[in-house]
């Protein structure tokens, strides 16, 4: 699977995943006030699982019907409570992002919506 952090997301949740031996690209690194249109374009182009905090990314996508290649958006916690969730989500429902799911997880409750 190949990721691209959203700023918000946070660079410690990127170094867990190439620890984890994914593919990863940040967000910060090419532009950390990129539009949400563009980061989402980007994510597509390169089929990349969009990892996030912000909640504009749905409405895009439910919207304004926007394509995607998969996103997770998880709550704004400690970056080390985010990566334990990020562990969980990838250990029980890779096979749902390999099919372009978006995730969302709040608390201890964990949505799945597919196309």
């Amino acid at each position: 699977m190949k990721f691209l952090v959203d700023v918000c997301a946070g660079h410690s949740l990127a170094e867990w995943l190439r620890l984890q031996n994914y593919d990863v690209v940040e967000v910060r690194d090419r532009d950390s006030k990129m539009a949400d249109e563009d980061i989402l374009a980007w994510a597509v182009s390169e089929e990349r699982i969009l990892v996030t905090m912000d909640k504009d990314f749905s409405e895009l996508i439910t919207i304004q019907a926007k394509k995607h290649a998969g996103i997770i958006c998880l709550e704004n916690l400690p970056s080390s409570i985010r990566i334990k969730r990020l562990a969980k989500i990838l250990q029980f429902h890779a096979k749902n992002l390999t099919q372009k799911a978006i995730i969302i997880q709040k608390g201890n409750k964990i949505r799945i919506l597919h196309r």
